[in-house]
């Protein structure tokens, strides 16, 4: 019978090379399974217009009431795929949160394995991360320079972007604004349209089709001590709430359009390059009418 020393010597070395190479290929089967799939649909332009993203100011995930958790915020993402898709359109683009200064970049977002090469683009962009780092406060923005404006999610903004007075009079100040800018979310980004109103005093997001993060998601990742779920948040406002599954749906991914295209919705962090990328194209599609 062969010596377990040798055995031993012989199949760690093996048992490391295997799970170094799974390591390795851990991005690409995530990739595979549907994080962060690539857009493959149409790209337009807008030289000349202007783009306001707005992230959460909240930092902690922790239980209502308490300041103690896990640190989190921005999915970081949510916040850079819109910026270069926007920049690469040819906008201006500006970045806000709820308080203003420095934003809170989940750290998980932000490692191996579910980053993506727009957070490794980001950390050698020092103009992007001086945005990032004094963003302007919701209450100082002037919503009439933008053509489209972005409410990214990530777990930070079920704390404040719901709750926040300012956001919600910005999102309805925008609707009537002149350049009719299109009014993009993504995952809990959707939170930041559930108490905007028209001139009527109606609820914007009500009877409109929109999506963001499912409650079934939430569910299967464990964290439901946040405030407020998107999908229960939009279905109470009278949203007409859509959303794609997988067998996990962290994996799934959803674009919704209102039908007067005002309005662009993305489910999750899958989501945030084409509900970018869809803002611009009707933006552009306006030009030519």
């Amino acid at each position: 019978m062969m010596n377990i020393k040798k055995v031993l010597k012989i199949g760690l070395p093996v048992v490391a090379v295997v799970l170094a190479t799974i390591a390795i290929a851990l991005p690409t089967i995530l990739h595979s399974a549907g994080l962060h799939p690539e857009y493959t649909g149409e790209v337009s332009e807008l030289p000349g217009g202007k783009a306001l993203i707005i992230t959460t100011s909240h930092g902690v995930l922790s239980e209502p009431g308490s300041e103690d958790g896990a640190p989190t915020g921005v999915a970081a993402s949510e916040l850079t795929h819109p910026y270069y898709v926007f920049q690469g359109a040819g906008l201006d683009v500006d970045v806000a949160s709820i308080k203003g200064g420095a934003i809170p970049i989940d750290p998980q977002t932000m490692s191996f394995p579910v980053r993506t090469e727009y957070e490794e683009r980001f950390e050698n962009d020092s103009i992007f991360q001086a945005k990032a780092n004094n963003s302007i406060a919701v209450a100082d923005v002037d919503v009439s320079q933008y053509d489209v404006i972005f409410l990214a999610g990530g777990w930070g903004a079920a704390y404040d972007m719901g709750y926040s007075e300012e956001l919600a009079a910005l999102v309805g100040g925008a609707y009537y604004s002149p350049k009719q800018p299109v009014i993009a979310s993504v995952c809990h980004g959707a939170l930041g349209l559930i108490n905007a109103k028209d001139a009527e005093g109606n609820l914007l997001i009500a009877g409109r089709r929109a999506t963001g993060v499912t409650d079934k998601q939430i569910k299967e990742l464990g964290i439901e001590v946040t405030p407020m779920h998107p999908e229960t948040e939009l279905r109470k406002a009278g949203a007409i709430f859509e959303s794609a599954t997988a067998f996990r749906d962290l994996f799934a991914t959803w674009v919704s359009v209102d039908d007067e295209q005002r309005f662009v919705t993305g489910q999750n962090q899958n989501s945030g390059l084409e509900t970018a990328h869809t803002a611009v194209n009707i933006l552009a599609q306006r030009k030519t009418q």
